[in-house]
């Protein structure tokens, strides 16, 4: 099999980059290593920036996003009793829309059937040959049978787990981390949300949030430690923890019932270079991963996309390689600003194990700063509605 640019993993991501590369009349093949039900099975956040939106829509996946999607000018900050809201709108004139990425990966899937580009779902032991030759080769087994795609580029969408990265020499490749000493134990509930927005908890007990899927359904989340297990959790166990560290108006409007999900999530920062070895190019989670503190992982992978889509069609209109060169250096300039705002807000909103006294008042002066400087409440603003790409 040819083509000109192999997609490896078919999240939000290589999805996306399919979308636009095919309206944009360059060939695509999405190798994906799991089902497509699996695929869907994922439960992901769902915070959009506009220029995620806008790509979307470019791709012309956008139909139920606008009419299903929640438009939210602002967010809230909530300590020592009290919320205080950020106005994105005024202060940015700039919105967030939240809207599953589960969601945004099945209008993806759809508008890929419906044109007819392939995608290859349970493609097993995926390998890639000879990204440093101008004739890349991806070999992978389906139904029993072996096969391989030659193409021009590869690109790697296949998370923090998938072969893409690894294809990089070890020699070459470098990585930058941290784990964080908590995760977020989350759940799913059929009600609707306590607040039109979303509501971010700093808590003696932990942090927590308060967000939604859609105006019927709600998620929510509470920091635990590493150790803890879901079946630890019963749904009466975790609506008792969230009020205990939610305002008292909050609290008191909590509509519970029973999860549809629960799950804990490790969080980390990590970070890989160089984004581009050879024909071969790393994307989203491939390439980079975010604490979900700052609502910046499937956006950051958005503008990799943005950036690699612009690189590719230049290529292929233009028989120019100016943007894919300048990709590495372009995506991690706001990767790791990314980085940095993810972890800013991590380290503002949890309490770390390890903290001193010092370290509590250092954050609640911080808190304090930010609820009453219009300068600072700029800055978090202009960085949770994106950057520009």
């Amino acid at each position: 099999m040819r083509t000109q640019v192999a997609i490896i993993g078919s999240g939000p991501s290589g999805l996306l980059l399919g979308q636009l590369l095919h309206n944009a009349g360059i060939d695509t093949v999405i190798l994906e290593l799991r089902s497509k039900d699996y695929v869907l099975g994922r439960i992901r956040a769902g915070v959009l920036e506009q220029g995620t939106v806008d790509l979307i829509n470019e791709a012309g996946a956008g139909d139920r996003m606008r009419s299903e999607g929640l438009p939210h000018d602002g967010t809230e900050i909530a300590f020592a009793g009290m919320r205080h809201r950020i106005d994105f709108r005024e202060l940015t004139g700039k919105i967030v829309t939240v809207y599953g990425q589960t969601e945004v990966t099945r209008d993806l899937m759809q508008v890929r059937e419906a044109c007819g580009a392939p995608t290859v779902y349970e493609a097993l032991d995926v390998s890639i040959f000879d990204i440093d030759t101008d004739r890349p080769i991806v070999r992978y087994r389906k139904d029993g049978k072996n096969h391989e795609l030659v193409c021009d580029y590869v690109v790697g969408c296949d998370g923090f787990h998938g072969v893409s990265r690894r294809t990089i020499p070890a020699n070459v490749l470098r990585t930058h981390e941290r784990i964080y000493p908590f995760g977020w134990l989350g759940i799913l509930v059929d009600q609707p949300p306590v607040s039109e927005e979303l509501i971010y908890v700093n808590h003696d007990r932990g942090f927590a949030l308060c967000s939604m899927r859609s105006s019927t359904r709600s998620r929510y989340y509470l920091q635990c430690g590493l150790d803890e297990r879901v079946e630890d959790w019963s749904d009466d166990r975790f609506w008792e923890e969230l009020a205990l560290r939610l305002d008292a108006d909050t609290a008191k409007n909590l509509m519970t019932g029973a999860s549809i999900e629960k799950s804990i999530a490790p969080l980390r920062s990590f970070v890989a270079e160089p984004m581009r070895y050879g024909r071969l190019f790393l994307a989203g989670d491939a390439a980079h991963i975010v604490p979900p503190t700052g609502a910046k992982g499937l956006n950051l992978a958005a503008s990799d996309v943005a950036y690699l889509s612009r690189g590719f069609i230049e290529r292929y209109t233009a028989d120019s390689e100016a943007d894919l060169d300048a990709y590495p250096q372009r995506a991690l300039a706001r990767v790791w600003k990314a980085e940095r705002f993810s972890w800013w807000m991590t380290k503002l909103l949890h309490r770390f194990p390890d903290s001193t006294s010092f370290d509590q008042n250092i954050q609640q002066a911080e808190l304090a700063y930010l609820v009453s400087s219009k300068a600072a409440q700029t800055a978090l603003a202009e960085n949770y509605v994106g950057l520009p790409f």
